[in-house]
């Protein structure tokens, strides 16, 4: 098929991706509120799971059996084919015409789920096989190896739902449709606390961990029968046809090969932390995930969120040949990820153990969990802002198309992660791997600046100096609020759950009334997010 160009037609229930500020605000405002929404439901199934489960040898396999391909669908599903797929899909559907999007869309389809299924049979056939590889440390318990393999069996289909999940929440974001695939996740935390609470206690309770695991499975089957009959309602279900020769599936591979590293470096880097802690002692595996856990919580609300509205943008933007609008859009992202970013990560450094406390702090999860956790939640949150930072940056490679040059940053930050892991782990142990995370994502998110600034892609808008000295004031002073607020009582170790939830709001709503009132003071106003 040659390359389209004639003038498209839309299809039925077509809308443009946004592109102006405020289209932009509202689009992350959408995708914000479902993630919002999913992201407190994470908070619960991780309060159920602490409660019922405590840390122990079952969490850890499960923890393990579960990032594995939870780690393969950032990677491949909504990391690098969704970072190749929607500015080929973009670019189809900005100077193609119907029949050819919807060609593209359904030879996708079918190339997609033909490299889906047998590496799903691979993955569960080879389960002891990723077990050895990606937590050696098991291999001195034979118990807890065994609970991963059986669980990572059930747990590596996922991967081919949630994949073709992704597959179809690339397509109604391309459209503008941003509610549905944000709101898809609630579907996976919904079936883990159903799971924890109804389907664990029919097992032994040495066993009652592998529940989790058939709510994983279960969780892929429904999060991808939601997506359909919204891309049914636009016209785009796909109807599967394998074509690896086609010039669209051809292009989108070309730009996903090396997208696999430019985009998902941190879940790489986190996989990594993952193997060396199941070297150490029980527990750390578990102790990271929980502090990870936290730091997902403004990175998948914010972030993610910008990100996933802007590269539809990005993408067009590049498409029509505008660079000055690609370079506002980024410059917007950027800003919006500093004012959210930087509070949050000061608020996770100063109120770790608070925090933990009033959410896990029951059953058989220890306070003595709660301090080793705290350990590398302050770790990891010395990250924040980079982490946020690349889901922006990267964006700005991909929607023109260039993987190349993510690829090379993201192997030299992973190289960089791997040495600081050796360096650190060995005297702060598990805090030193998410510290190792930390330092190579800040690495990463340089480099990624720093190339679409040479590369002359993005031109900071005047003020930059000014703004981000007002953040920092004002994030300072809201840290300095908190943490009065924070030690100013002992109810966080020995309070009831609805006290230490209470009393938590309180901390949080306290902080965001004096970021808020401090960036005014400082002249900061709602017109300094527009262009």
């Amino acid at each position: 098929m040659s390359q389209p160009t004639a003038t498209p037609t839309p299809p039925p229930g077509d809308a443009p991706p946004p592109t102006g500020p405020s289209r932009l605000l509202a689009s992350t405002l959408v995708v914000s509120s479902m993630t919002l929404l999913s992201r407190i439901l994470g908070l619960v199934r991780d309060v159920v799971l602490a409660r019922m489960f405590g840390v122990s040898a079952g969490t850890d396999a499960f923890f393990v059996a579960f990032r594995i391909p939870n780690f393969l669908r950032r990677l491949f599903a909504e990391g690098a084919f969704n970072q190749a797929f929607v500015p080929v899909l973009s670019e189809y559907k900005s100077g193609g015409s119907p029949a050819a999007t919807r060609l593209l869309i359904n030879r996708v389809a079918g190339s997609l789920g033909s490299i889906l299924i047998p590496v799903t049979v691979l993955g569960v056939v080879g389960a002891p096989v990723l077990i050895s590889i990606f937590a050696p440390g098991f291999g001195d318990d034979p118990y807890k190896r065994g609970l991963a393999i059986e669980m990572l069996r059930l747990t590596f289909p996922y991967l081919f739902f949630i994949a073709l999940t992704a597959f179809a929440g690339s397509i109604l974001n391309t459209w503008g449709r941003f509610a549905v695939p944000a709101f898809t996740p609630v579907v996976l935390n919904l079936c883990l606390i159903s799971a924890a609470l109804f389907v664990a206690p029919l097992f032994a309770e040495e066993r009652m961990a592998v529940a989790l695991a058939w709510g994983v499975l279960a969780a892929g089957m429904l999060q991808l029968m939601l997506q359909l009959p919204f891309l049914a309602r636009l016209g785009l279900m796909p109807k599967p046809a394998v074509a690896f020769k086609d010039p669209g599936v051809k292009k989108i591979m070309a730009l996903m090969a090396p997208a696999l590293f430019g985009v998902s470096v941190s879940q790489i880097n986190l996989l990594l932390d993952t193997v060396l802690a199941s070297l150490l002692e029980t527990g750390s595996v578990t102790w990271l995930y929980y502090s990870d856990r936290l730091v997902e919580l403004p990175l998948g609300i914010f972030a993610i969120a910008i990100g996933t509205v802007i590269l539809p943008s990005l993408s067009k933007t590049h498409a029509t040949s505008s660079p000055a609008e690609f370079s506002r859009t980024l410059d917007w992202g950027i800003r919006l990820v500093l004012l959210l970013g930087l509070p949050a990560a000061l608020a996770l450094m100063v109120i770790s153990e608070p925090l933990l406390a009033a959410l896990f702090l029951y059953g058989d999860f220890t306070l003595f969990d709660v301090q080793q956790a705290s350990l590398s939640l302050r770790a990891y949150a010395f990250g924040v802002v980079a982490f946020m930072l690349i889901k922006i940056l990267a964006p700005g490679f991909f929607a023109r198309q260039d993987t190349r040059t993510p690829v090379k940053i993201g192997i030299i930050a992973m190289v960089a992660n791997m040495v600081f892991n050796l360096i650190l782990v060995w005297h702060l142990r598990h805090m030193g791997l998410a510290l190792a995370t930390a330092l190579s994502a800040w690495l990463n998110a340089w480099l990624l600046w720093r190339g679409l600034r040479l590369a002359g892609f993005y031109q900071p808008a005047p003020g930059w100096w000014q703004t981000i000295l007002r953040m920092l004031v004002a994030g300072l002073t809201m840290a300095v609020a908190i943490h009065f607020l924070a030690a100013a009582t002992g109810i966080w170790f020995d309070g009831t759950a609805v006290m230490r939830a209470a009393w938590l709001l309180l901390v949080v709503a306290s902080g965001v009334l004096v970021y808020g009132l401090a960036l005014m003071l400082l002249g900061f106003r709602p017109r300094h997010l527009r262009r």
